[in-house]
């Protein structure tokens, strides 16, 4: 009898350090309560890729994306658009080259003899490539009031690359929204042709997810010269991006989510794949993944609510509420 006892016990003793070791796992694979709140409001808001407006500045709309025009340096100070993964994914529209004068701009905008013999590319702040989905809205990319004067050893190098990485995200996370231009803080500048375009020094990109269950942002700037080193060199936090530019990304956020995301760019949590054409699956058809995704979505966020109430509740259970919230556990 003693010897079954202790068999027992010894059984039990096992399965209790299992469970403990399986508690403790789940403690950091599961959210903080900061994280459960973020991805609780994510939802639509309307205009969230929008920055502040810029005094003195033209906000103009065009298909698919919205730019701020900045009349002294004759090139937007930001563009801004949402990329959903059906957009990305799509071929319906291909490039046709068709530069030209933007007539939405009251005082004019850059043209093209501005850039003729210049030594610089009509570098795209709005890339072609990701408004393939519509044959009106790829044209509109062509509008000079979404070029800068970039080197062209950085327009069709890692500048490229990081647009193509950003289109990726797209497609792995549903839905981000994007900001991107010159920085025009640093001068003065060099100008080409008879309007004075300036030629930045640097430019900026941002990148907001805002879609359950990992709502992230992040930032990059890059100089306006070849690139020799990885894009993850070029990684800033969003708040970074907005000292260094002056601008203020996504005020739309509500602000205690805002802050979160906004002070921290974790690598870890982007893939930094370029996109490509074998980023399409053979089978692949627009909406069906982000409906399969927001089903998985769900389960998921079941499985952190309760698994949250159930760790606090072991938590208050030991007394050790408050070491677990300092750690960052719940």
């Amino acid at each position: 009898m003693a010897k079954k006892k202790r068999h027992i016990t010894r059984k039990l003793i096992i399965l209790l350090v299992l469970l403990a070791l399986l508690f403790i796992a789940l403690c950091f694979v599961t959210p903080t309560q900061e994280e459960m709140s973020l991805n609780a409001a994510a939802g639509e808001i309307a205009d969230l890729e929008l920055p502040s407006p810029v005094e003195g500045e033209q906000i103009i709309r065009h298909t698919g994306y919205t730019l701020s025009y900045n009349e002294e340096a004759e090139q937007p100070s930001w563009v801004a658009y949402c990329l959903t993964r059906d957009e990305a994914l799509s071929d319906v529209a291909q490039r046709e080259d068709d530069f030209r004068k933007d007539p939405a701009v009251r005082t004019g905008s850059a043209e093209l003899d501005d850039y003729r013999g210049s030594g610089y590319d009509r570098g795209h702040m709005a890339p072609a490539a990701d408004f393939k989905w519509s044959a009106e809205a790829m044209s509109d990319t062509f509008y000079l009031s979404n070029m800068s004067p970039q080197n062209g050893s950085l327009n069709r190098g890692l500048w490229a690359d990081l647009e193509a990485v950003v289109r990726q995200m797209a497609v792995d996370n549903e839905k981000v929204y994007i900001v991107t231009g010159p920085v025009l803080t640093d001068g003065p500048y060099e100008t080409i042709g008879d309007n004075e375009v300036a030629v930045p020094k640097r430019y900026y990109k941002v990148v907001l997810d805002y879609t359950d269950p990992d709502i992230k942002a992040i930032g990059f700037v890059l100089p306006n010269e070849k690139c020799e080193n990885d894009i993850q060199d070029y990684v800033y936090s969003v708040d970074e991006v907005e000292e260094i530019t002056g601008l203020d990304f996504y005020p739309a956020l509500p602000d205690d989510i805002e802050s979160i995301v906004e002070s921290s760019a974790d690598t870890s949590r982007w893939s930094f794949r370029q996109f490509s054409s074998s980023s399409i699956p053979e089978d692949y058809v627009p909406g069906q993944i982000s409906q399969e995704t927001g089903g998985n979505t769900r389960l998921q966020e079941t499985f952190n609510a309760v698994f949250y109430e159930i760790k606090e509740e072991v938590f208050s259970i030991l007394g050790l509420t408050d070491i677990a919230r300092m750690a960052g556990l719940i």
